[in-house]
């Protein structure tokens, strides 16, 4: 089995590298707090074909492998038709013909020409198929204790650097979730960035990420060394980026849209970012909008959270904008003036506690709900409780019959999973939009104001659906239900993408 959130996130790696679909990251609108705008990107993501990794030769002036080579065995010549004959076997998947040879190479020859590890590379293939044909648990655990022997195997005769560790982390973290704990996958994730800082392999940061995440939450990594990770990351992509080629530039795209979407997670740890951070990330949508006053309190409460200074120049002048353009009504109670104040300061607890009161204070439930709806916004937008979140817009909505924002958020949150049910594209990415157009269609149903923006968001996200060759080749079909897990956890109708 493999380990959410990103379940499907299964890659052939190449020499080290993995070849996935793109990001499926839908950030979104939490209306009246928090405007987001991103596109997400859908392609089928299914099970590869068997690993393979054939590193470019070493330079001529360096050591061959020390381990057993052709060279090294008196029978040279029919070890090495040994070697062409199962390479072409494999090439025709004739497995056990192929198996059969491979034994004998691999037994006398494992370190072939010396300069790539195409034999025990092989060897995982091998051992990855035995276990696809196979349901006897024993013998799958077999296979895997084979798998990990091979990876041993690599490391001595090659020394790869982080190599082998990133590949153990990621085969464990995809494939082998039963076989360690997210602590244990992580340590070999973390060494193997640490073993290769400067040239990080593409395929170890995504579930590396998703982990340290994860761990922070359980109080299990700390701050201080997740902002050592984040800040090597986001480096190690930035100059992937700027530096890549051809189909490499394609596996660090796929990276920089998920990586970078979970880190945001460090946004809910006051103090993790500083001020020039969000200054980068918020200041251009205050630049789009400058007379929206949603967008300005948004951006100013976002860059207080930050730790910027009143002094500064972007504080300043949207300060000005909040008081004079933006200026709340002066005959608010007392409990709402201090609640958005608190927001605006970017003191999310304090103004969560201060709504909660003003709807205890009032007994006009239509206001009971609009708080409600309010501290739902700032669960999603400022502190990514997703969760949360959905339970004060049902609660908002219970309290007031025939009203729709609620499920238009709730349907937001869905559609913004992507990222925290998935790997961002693909398969368990995209079902999220199922459960979002069943609130869409809600919101709509229930109250006619908002149809034209549930409709709206309906036809955008519609297309992101799996298309109708991926449903079908799962054994499913249109109309039928379907389960959603995640934290979503809902029944929902099987839809295909609509262009």
């Amino acid at each position: 089995m493999c380990r959410p959130p990103v379940c499907a996130f299964y890659h052939q790696i190449n020499s080290g590298t993995m070849k996935s679909a793109q990001l499926l990251f839908i950030p979104v609108l939490a209306a009246g707090l928090l405007l987001f705008s991103c596109t997400p990107k859908t392609a089928p993501v299914e099970t590869p074909p068997p690993v393979t990794t054939t590193p470019t030769p070493p330079p001529v002036d360096e050591k061959l492998s020390p381990c057993p080579k052709f060279t090294d065995v008196p029978n040279k010549d029919e070890v090495e038709t040994n070697y062409v004959l199962y390479r072409d076997f494999l090439k025709a998947n004739k497995w056990q013909e192929a198996f059969d040879l491979w034994q004998k190479v691999y037994a006398v020859a494992p370190a072939a020409d010396g300069k790539r590890n195409t034999v025990y590379a092989d060897g995982i293939r091998f051992y990855e198929y035995f276990m696809s044909q196979t349901q006897d648990a024993a013998k799958k655990n077999e296979y895997v204790d084979k798998i990990f022997a091979i990876y041993d195997q690599i490391e001595i005769c090659y020394k790869e650097g982080g190599y082998v560790n990133g590949r153990k982390g990621f085969d464990l973290y995809y494939k082998y979730s039963d076989r360690a704990s997210k602590e244990e996958i992580y340590a070999y994730l973390k060494k193997s960035i640490d073993e290769d800082v400067n040239n990080i392999h593409d395929f170890v940061i995504n579930p590396f990420v998703a982990l340290m995440v994860e761990l922070h939450a359980e109080e299990k990594v700390s701050s201080e060394e997740a902002k050592k990770y984040n800040n090597l990351i986001r480096k190690a992509i930035a100059e992937a980026l700027k530096e890549c080629k051809g189909t490499e530039c394609d596996r660090w795209k796929i990276v920089d849209e998920y990586a970078p979407a979970r880190l945001e997670y460090f946004e809910t740890v006051q103090g993790f970012y500083d001020c020039a951070y969000y200054e980068a990330k918020y200041w251009p949508d205050y630049q789009e909008e400058p007379n929206n006053c949603d967008v300005i309190a948004t951006v100013y409460s976002r860059l207080k959270w930050g730790g910027c200074s009143n002094s500064d120049a972007k504080i300043s002048e949207l300060l000005g904008k909040l008081n004079g353009l933006c200026a709340p009504e002066p005959t608010a109670p007392p409990t709402v003036i201090q609640a958005n104040n608190a927001l605006r300061e970017g003191k999310y607890a304090e103004a969560i506690r201060l709504f909660e009161q003003a709807g205890e204070e009032t007994s006009d439930s239509n206001k009971k709900a609009s708080f409600k709806l309010l501290v739902a916004k700032i669960y999603y937008a400022h502190l990514k409780n997703f969760g949360r979140a959905r339970q004060y817009a049902n609660e908002a909505a219970n309290l007031r019959s025939g009203w729709g924002e609620p499920y238009l958020l709730i349907g937001r949150l869905y559609a913004s999973s992507g990222p925290l049910c998935g790997p961002g594209r693909g398969w368990d990415s995209q079902i999220v939009v199922w459960p979002a157009v069943d609130m869409w269609s809600k919101a709509r149903s229930v109250d006619p104001s908002v149809a034209s923006e549930a409709n709206r968001l309906i036809g955008q996200y519609s297309k992101y659906m799996p298309n109708i060759e991926e449903i079908f080749q799962r054994g499913l079909k249109e109309g039928s239900s379907f389960y959603v897990g995640c934290w979503i956890q809902a029944n929902t109708t099987i839809r295909a993408a609509r262009e």
